[in-house]
Formats: C-alpha cells, structure tokens, sequence
C-alpha cells in the first residue's frame, strides 16, 4: 500500500517515520509533565487514533513502541487490523458502535471504548456468545475478553446533541448488562469533554462517576479521557487511557 501523508500526498518512509518520531516524543514529553504536575507516578495509556491514515503510518508507528492504537470506523479498522496482523498491537475501537456491527468489532478489537446504550451492550455479549461457539468449533483457542467502556456524556443534557454517550444514571444498568458476561471485561469509562467547556470539571465529573462504578463494579477501575487538546487535564483527573491522534499523525488526510 503506498504511503499518504496528512499534508501532502506520497512521502518518503523514512522521512514520515522521522515526522512520526519527533511528534510521538513531543507528546510522550507533555504525559510525562503533566504526571509530574499532577504527582503521579502513573503515566496513562497512550492510544494513537489512526483514523484515516494509511496501515503503514500503523507500521511506522509500531516500529516506535506503539502497541495500542485506535479507530472510529469498523470498516477502516477491520482492514487495518488484517493488514498489520502481524505486528504486536492492540485495537481500540472508540467510534460509535452500531449494534449490527459488534459482531465484527469483536473479531480485532482488544477494547471497545463506546458502549453508551443498553442495546450495544446486549449486542456485544451476544457478539462474544457467538465467538466463544465459532472458535469452540473450529479448535480455535478462545480469545481474551473483549475490554469493555461505557461512554458517558459530559453534556449538560446528554441527549441534545453533544459529544455523545450515556448519561450518567443510565451507566449502571448499561454496567448490569456487561457485568459477568463471558468474553467481556467491564473495564471502566469514557468521555470526551464537552465543546467550549474547560475540560478539567468535565473531567472530574468522570471521575466521580468512575468512583461510583467502582463501588459496585470494583474491576471497573479504567478512564479513558483525554485528546490531543487536553490531556494535560485528563490526566490530573486521574484518566488511565489517553486518545490522540492529530498531535502524533498530523493534520487529518482528506477524506475519499
């Protein structure tokens, strides 16, 4: 597959893989003084979001130490993931799933980080049923289970447009759903920060419901907040799991 940058077309591999360097050690940099600001010890999960860039920017960025990577659409990912199986990485999908599509989400995805209705979360239990039978037939050796967030809206009304997700009283039934199910893990929550809002009190909300989760689901101890334009405050509220793309990819492509 021939390479496309984000500005310019075809590149050069060895220049991309040097552009790729320099900004993934930018942000690693700004992780690394955000922990220390905070007093943490703990640096977050770093998650490339690879969206609409080439397998082999996947590659390149494989060959720098990245393993967990992340994509909105099924589609994108599923041929990603199957072009690059043969390197060491994790998939996060973080996109909005459609319940018709867990099925295939389950074949690549190491996580899904937005589980944000009832119905998404009776689809993939579903979904991981019917994996456990198919690899069960074939002699196949189960997979690990699926890594399950529940995405919760920051919104001031969760349901009027915004960045999406569940609000936050309908976490714990969307919890009751995952909880206990084989082939899934409950693994915590997810959140983006509302548009022209400081991020910070978003942020901390999510906390406050991840405690809350906590409580009845004490395995359910993940956060994943935080982009490219403020990890800085996903990480003093405590987020485990970092999302970013631009600031390691570059400007997005264009769409064709």
């Amino acid at each position: 597959m021939a390479h496309v940058s984000g500005t310019d077309g075809a590149a050069d591999a060895g220049a991309r893989r040097q552009e790729l360097a320099v900004r993934l050690g930018a942000v690693r940099a700004r992780i690394s003084a955000a922990c220390a600001a905070a007093g943490r010890t703990d640096a977050p999960g770093l998650i490339v979001v690879t969206k609409f860039f080439p397998a082999a920017d996947v590659r390149l960025l494989s060959g720098l130490g990245v393993r967990d990577v992340g994509e909105n659409r099924d589609q994108e990912a599923a041929a990603k993931a199957a072009e690059t199986a043969d390197l060491d990485l994790r998939w996060h999908f973080i996109g909005q799933l459609q319940s018709n599509k867990a099925r295939s989400v389950l074949r690549y995805a190491a996580a899904v980080h937005s589980v944000d209705r009832p119905s998404v979360a009776e689809a993939l239990a579903k979904a991981a049923g019917t994996e456990a039978e198919r690899r069960s037939g074939a002699g196949l050796p189960q997979r690990s289970a699926l890594l399950c967030f529940i995405q919760v809206s920051l919104d001031p009304d969760a349901r009027a447009g915004g960045r999406g997700g569940a609000a936050p009283s309908e976490v714990p039934e969307i919890a009751a759903r995952l909880a206990g199910v084989q082939g899934l893990h409950l693994e915590g929550v997810m959140a983006v920060a509302p548009l022209g809002a400081d991020p910070l009190p978003a942020f901390q909300r999510l906390a406050g419901i991840s405690a809350d989760l906590r409580a009845d689901h004490p395995g359910a101890s993940a956060i994943s907040a935080g982009m490219s334009g403020d990890l800085e405050a996903a990480i003093q509220a405590g987020a485990t799991h970092l999302r970013v793309g631009s600031d390691v990819l570059g400007p997005r492509p264009p769409v064709r």
